[in-house]
């Protein structure tokens, strides 16, 4: 056992690695504002998100550690907190100042949820604490302002939109600009200068993650949102059977040839229990999302079963990580979404700084 010093308790915490980063929590600085009083150790761990899937169980072997290498110790202080790390980038900062990371969500192919899971994944994030912001890409096909369940129009200030906001979530549609009943009959370029807009034209302020959800393909749209401003991300949406599989290929191959990483592939509807006997259907096949993603070399993110709530909870205005909690479908897609935030943290931290650990000295 060793006595209790600073750089006992630091060489203790060495212990302690980040299974994502795989380094350990005092190289990677995450260790602030550490102090001993008497016997009492306290300190600040601040994670690169609020959403981190291992949140819980770094503050358990924290403690674990300490305990097991330091004599003598009394209490063990540990507070959680978060500092999402920026994508560093000129041309981004230029457009929307203040928002640190650009994830795009995709698909292949209409039809396979992706809308839906944009919503979800941004509500998530934002539940557990990150500044989040979406936008409604899908300038046809206009989904958001159904799923929020806000018809409002967006106010100006200082010749630029407000964005709206829900959920803890602030968003952008052109569904809130146009009348409902009216389709949007615009070319490519009409288009893409609207995207353009409700970058550089709304106030977003400060954000963690700005999500935009994008219409299915490859088309006009994907290209000007990666040619204005270099993506941190691209998430793709896909449901099990080959057809789409095929699709989620094709959308992949596009990021990577404009240089956008992707962060994962999602697989939606993937099963279905049925609430009369409890067994599951593979209504559209099984696994294929998992399959693809590890021929593709990119992370697997989850799985969401196809449930009559979540399509209700679309509908409603009201996503299913809200209006239903506690149910084993919002946990799958809040797993997804803090398996996503744990993609951008990997992606940013390989480009960021050695850090420094902060000791205070008691007075």
């Amino acid at each position: 056992m060793l006595p209790l010093t600073e750089e006992n308790i630091l060489t203790s915490l060495r212990l302690v690695k980040d299974p994502d980063l795989h380094r350990d929590i005092v190289t990677l600085g995450f260790v602030k504002n550490l102090t001993i009083q008497g016997k009492d150790v306290s300190f600040t761990l601040q994670l690169t998100t609020p959403a981190c899937p291992v949140r819980d169980q770094f503050k358990i072997d924290c403690e674990k550690a300490i305990r097991h290498t330091i004599e003598g110790v009394g209490k063990v202080a540990i507070e959680m907190t978060s500092n999402v790390v920026s994508h560093a980038n000129t041309v981004k900062d230029s457009v929307i100042p203040g928002v640190k990371n650009t994830i795009a969500v995709a698909s292949g192919k209409g039809g396979v949820g992706k809308s839906t899971v944009a919503v979800n994944l941004a509500v998530s994030l934002a539940m557990d604490g990150a500044k989040v912001g979406l936008v409604d890409a899908d300038v046809y096909g206009p989904s958001i302002p159904l799923m929020f369940g806000v018809n409002e129009r967006p106010k100006v200030s200082q010749n630029k939109l407000i964005p709206l906001e829900k959920y803890g979530v602030k968003i952008m549609s052109i569904g809130f600009l146009v009348d409902p009943m009216q389709a949007v009959i615009w070319r490519g370029p009409m288009a893409s200068g609207a995207i353009k807009q409700f970058m550089g034209d709304v106030t977003w302020g400060d954000l963690d993650y700005l999500v935009f959800d994008l219409p299915p393909g490859t088309g006009d749209i994907q290209l000007t949102l990666v040619q204005t401003i270099p993506l941190t991300g691209a998430v793709i949406v896909t449901t099990p059977q080959d057809v789409a599989l095929a699709d989620a290929r094709k959308g992949l191959v596009m990021f990577n040839k404009v240089n956008v990483p992707v962060f994962g592939i999602v697989e939606n509807m993937s099963y279905f229990i049925c609430t009369h006997c409890g067994e599951r259907e593979d209504i559209f096949d099984t696994g294929g999302g998992k399959r693809t993603a590890g021929e593709l070399q990119v992370p697997f993110l989850g799985e969401i079963p196809i449930h009559t709530s979540i399509r209700v909870g679309g509908d409603k205005g009201k996503p299913i990580v809200v209006g239903d909690e506690h149910s084993p479908h919002a946990q799958s897609i809040r797993q997804i979404a803090r398996n996503l935030a744990a993609q951008v943290s990997i992606r940013n931290a390989s480009a960021s700084p050695e850090p420094k650990v902060e000791i205070l000295l008691p007075t």
